[in-house]
Order: structure tokens, then sequence, then C-alpha cells
């Protein structure tokens, strides 16, 4: 499944490696696109688009939805 998720609050690199790790850790083979300049994560995986929220708010970022 594609996820596709609107995260405010990525201002720099090491944000979107705190998310990648983040997303990584609930689904190490997940394929992850991040681009903080347009607030835009993808995840390409069959876990349920949940875990991976949760585990992005948990690192401190916010889902727009």
């Amino acid at each position: 499944m594609k996820h596709i998720f609107s995260v405010e609050g990525m201002t720099c690199a090491h944000c979107e490696k705190a998310v990648s790790k983040a997303l990584l850790a609930i689904d190490a083979h997940a394929k992850i696109v991040i681009d903080r300049t347009v607030d835009f994560v993808e995840v390409l995986s069959d876990l349920p688009a949940e875990k991976f929220i949760q585990a992005i708010e948990d690192e401190g970022y916010r889902i727009v939805h």
C-alpha cells in the first residue's frame, strides 16, 4: 500500500532522518520518500497507515489532514 502524509514541522535534514528512522523502526522493509520542502512523506508498506502516523507524531511532528 502507498501511504501519503502531509507532515508539518520538518525543517531540516535531521528532521527527515528522524522521521525516516521512526518509520523504518515500524517496517524495516518499507520504501520511504520524504520531501520536507513540501511537507511530503510517502511510505510503501503493507502495514496500516495508523502505525506510521503514530510513529511520526511520536517524533514530535504533526500530520496535516
